[in-house]
């Protein structure tokens, strides 16, 4: 198989407990889509998805699989997104089975980016 860029292709794990997280958007505390690009958006998903997994007790680190999904064709868009995610303080959920997407439109007007993940607590 090919090297990936710090993503692994399988991922393995013997969970007591699994957390799904609903598609983790860009909307702030009153369920707006953030102000700006969409870099911007990417940094309010992130918070939102550290939010939601610390709520369910998990960590990025119990994360096994995520889907990004960004509202672009562009692969240099597409890049800096995966940069910005694996860079974040949930980086490392981000090392396991992941997938990265560009699609056509996202379910909130103006809304760039969606994160879907999957953790397994031991």
């Amino acid at each position: 198989m090919h090297a990936t860029p710090g993503y692994h292709h399988v991922t393995i794990t013997e969970a007591r407990r699994t957390v799904y997280l609903a598609g983790q958007c860009p909307l702030d505390a009153d369920g707006q889509v953030v102000r700006g690009d969409v870099l911007a958006q990417t940094d309010q998903v992130v918070a939102n998805t550290a939010t939601a997994l610390a709520t369910a007790g998990a960590t990025p680190e119990d994360v096994v699989r995520t889907v990004i999904y960004v509202a672009t064709e562009e692969r240099e868009v597409l890049s800096a997104v995966w940069a910005r995610l694996t860079a974040s303080g949930i980086g490392t959920a981000f090392s396991t089975a992941s997938t990265l997407l560009g699609v056509a439109r996202l379910g909130y007007p103006g809304q760039l980016v969606e994160l879907d993940v999957t953790a397994a607590l031991r």
